[in-house]
């Protein structure tokens, strides 16, 4: 069965986040959001792994599925519920050896041929970005354009997550193309009312 993804998923990247993890925990589960992704590019393994912990003792009320941003290790030991890759990150296929089967394994691509590849694997979605400019990543990809995005929902029947530079004025315009979900990092963790700003989102579905 085609794992269902949520068509928010929000990002909580600790460089950006202003507020506390207990505060999004609780506005995301509050708005009946199913997965949240742990992303810290400056954390060594001992932090990681610490802040991985910590998140999914916050969400073991709620039902909220947390994934572990590039590290696989991390992931399995601190129990998450999968691993998002990116390109330079373990392959698939061998972080799918340490993740086992029974979790979510999700990755990021910047072209078609990459998304192909994705779609070849056993990871379970396929990202795809960035789809508009963005200020959360060191050095991004090329923006991809909505042709480009076009192309490669013909070819991936796995579920599509687009990321990079969305918010609440552009998001429409990917599920109109059959994207399945949108990824949002600043947008959401820097909005003035967390609470009203999910619901704008909310909206599109």
């Amino acid at each position: 069965m085609p794992l269902q993804l949520p068509p928010l998923y929000p990002i909580i990247d600790t460089q950006i986040n202003p507020r506390t993890c207990e505060l999004l925990i609780e506005e995301f589960a509050a708005a009946g959001l199913t997965w949240v992704q742990l992303r810290d590019k400056n954390a060594n393994s001992r932090e990681l792994f610490k802040e991985a912990q910590r998140l999914i003792e916050l969400v073991s009320e709620h039902q909220l599925t947390v994934i572990v941003n590039d590290r696989s290790d991390i992931s399995w030991l601190a129990n998450a519920g999968g691993v998002h890759l990116g390109q330079e990150d373990l392959p698939i296929e061998d972080a799918r050896k340490i993740m086992g089967r029974g979790k979510i394994i999700g990755v990021s691509t910047h072209n078609l041929k990459q998304a192909v590849e994705a779609q070849e694997s056993s990871a379970d979605y396929v990202a795809i970005g960035p789809v508009f400019p963005t200020s959360s990543k060191k050095n991004p990809d090329p923006v991809l354009t909505r042709d480009e995005l076009t192309e490669i929902r013909r070819h991936v029947t796995k579920p599509l997550v687009a990321i990079g530079g969305i918010t609440v004025e552009n998001a429409g315009s990917l599920f109109s193309l059959g994207i399945n979900s949108v990824a949002v990092i600043r947008d959401l963790l820097c909005a003035r009312d967390i609470s009203s700003q999910i619901q704008k989102y909310l909206k599109f579905f």
